[in-house]
């Protein structure tokens, strides 16, 4: 292969789901803190969809290596099955030998698990790849398990994940009660050029490049016939290598590029999918923009740093880039905490964050806010207010009278040659969310 002639100590684009080749895009590091929340609060699924190769599984895989030794997982990635055979898969998930168990056996079983693991202080946690596969009767069974409970808590956590057909199977009206029950629901979208560019460099640097093995000049032909999905990406990044390689060149241009294009006779990403590419990622998944609800502002020892409006949805805030919010603190985790909003307030939640989060001198996991609530994280302070819009300025009242002036009213203008009129000192409201200094 082209280890050597590239002096690489591993494949850089292979398409196996290895956590360490994981590119920590905004968007991969947003699905993957979502993710993190399920082990804390059990009140409802997280649903990760995306396009085929756009690296689900990859991301699974990297949240999974990182789970502490007192979660317990059950992985299903075989979805084409009846509600017998899931439960079967999953109580064998779990070390049980359940394949000659009826369906009432099964589920006492389950239940017993579950509580009993509950009792000896583990997390019990389901994840379904390839989720889109599931039946509607099979996704009922997950409804009806996700509602198994003690006097406090919900016992299982579940996260769904799965193509973008599974989000129109949950819409469906058959599995209303199911689509209630789900927390939240993220797409994981294609990389825009810049990430794509930025995920090239990264991979060959975890296996070892010295330097840029790909001409900058290639990176908008790769995107034009990748779309900026990750496995398309690693199988023409692979494809360009290995023809460098025969033809004996350091590193990847062109010519070599539309060589490997022509080998696995690829039309461009437009072309054969009919998809837009993404000029640039968006900050918000919803459709439309939606008015603020609350005002955030970060202070430090009394010196106010950043401002942030709250609007209904999800509002992240930690210490790195990839949040809403970056608190550029050690004593802030990497996703930290998160406010979770809607039109009638917001509640913040702990994200599993080293230090904790702090409401009037107690550590809180999860509390409704009111206004002027100061949250602390680190030695930062976040103060809580609900967003009042500016009063509609009044219509000037020379547009709701008609005066007649004689000659006898008439008053000359000053020597400037203006009017005593000042000028309009309003200004727009602050609307953008600041980043972290």
């Amino acid at each position: 292969m082209y280890l050597e002639h590239f002096k690489l100590k591993e494949l850089p684009f292979r398409l196996s789901p290895d956590p360490a080749f994981l590119y920590p895009s905004q968007i991969h590091s947003r699905a993957k803190a979502y993710m993190e929340s399920t082990i804390w609060f059990t009140d409802g699924f997280v649903v990760i969809t995306g396009e085929i190769g756009a690296g689900k599984t990859t991301l699974i895989e990297t949240f999974l290596k990182e789970l502490d030794q007192d979660v317990v997982v059950a992985q299903i990635n075989q979805t084409q099955v009846s509600p017998i055979e899931f439960l079967q898969t999953l109580l064998a998930q779990f070390g049980f030998s359940p394949f000659r168990m009826r369906k009432a056996e099964l589920l006492a079983t389950l239940n017993s698990f579950l509580i009993e693991q509950y009792a000896n202080g583990r997390k019990v946690l389901l994840i379904v790849d390839e989720a889109q596969n599931l039946t509607h009767k099979v996704l009922e069974e997950v409804r009806l398990l996700s509602g198994v409970e003690t006097t406090k808590d919900k016992v299982l956590r579940i996260i769904l994940a799965g193509q973008p057909e599974l989000n129109t199977k949950l819409d469906s009206p058959e599995l209303t009660q199911l689509r209630q029950r789900v927390r939240l629901r993220f797409h994981l979208s294609a990389l825009t050029e810049i990430e794509m560019a930025a995920y090239i460099r990264h991979r060959l640097a975890v296996a070892g490049a010295n330097g840029p093995l790909f001409d900058e000049d290639t990176l908008p032909l790769i995107y034009r016939y990748t779309g900026g999905i990750p496995r398309l990406i690693n199988t023409l990044c692979d494809t360009s290598l290995l023809a460098a390689f025969a033809q004996d060149q350091p590193v990847v241009d062109v010519p070599t590029v539309r060589d490997a294009l022509e080998e696995l006779q690829w039309q461009e990403y437009q072309a054969r999918t009919h998809t837009n590419l993404i000029p640039a990622r968006l900050e918000e998944t919803a459709p439309h923009p939606r008015p603020p609800i609350g005002r955030l502002v970060l202070t430090h020892k009394g010196v106010e740093l950043e401002e942030a409006l709250i609007t209904p949805g999800r509002f992240i805030i930690g210490r790195t880039s990839d949040n809403d919010m970056q608190v550029d603190s050690k004593f802030v985790s990497r996703h930290h905490a998160q406010l979770v909003s809607t039109p009638d307030g917001s509640v913040v939640e702990d994200l599993n964050s080293t230090n904790g989060v702090f409401l009037n001198g107690k550590r809180v996991r999860r509390h409704r806010l009111a206004p002027g609530d100061v949250i602390k994280i680190g030695i930062h302070e976040l103060v809580y207010s609900r967003y009042e819009a500016p009063p509609a300025p009044a219509e000037d009242a020379r547009t709701l009278q008609t005066t007649v002036l004689t000659d006898a009213d008439y008053e000359p203008e000053d020597d400037d040659g203006h009017d005593d009129e000042g000028e309009d000192g309003g200004g727009e409201p602050y609307s953008s969310i600041a980043r972290g200094s």
